[in-house]
């Protein structure tokens, strides 16, 4: 099981555009329409799959919500941080 990462080294290594909430971080990406938004889901969950970390993502038109947290910790690990950095990546 991965380690809690402190409020401190949340803060510190929270990517850009991603906001914290509670025990998980969230970002909100943006597109010009339902196909890209999906495109981007598609993408998003082969990284999940590969990552093993099986992020919350919401779909709705132009627009996917992202929620992460590591489940079998409570709260917010290395796992989260990495896969946030990665789904930039593939967006930005």
């Amino acid at each position: 099981m991965a380690d809690l990462l402190s409020d401190d080294e949340i803060s510190d290594r929270l990517p850009e555009q991603w906001t914290r909430e509670g025990d998980e971080i969230v970002r909100a990406f943006e597109f010009d329409g339902y196909l890209d938004a999906s495109g981007f889901l598609s993408a998003a969950a082969g990284l999940a799959e590969d990552a093993w970390h099986h992020p919350e993502m919401t779909i709705r038109w132009g627009e996917v919500e992202v929620r992460l947290t590591t489940h079998d910790a409570g709260g917010i690990t290395e796992n989260d941080i990495d896969l946030a950095e990665r789904l930039n990546g593939i967006h930005d």
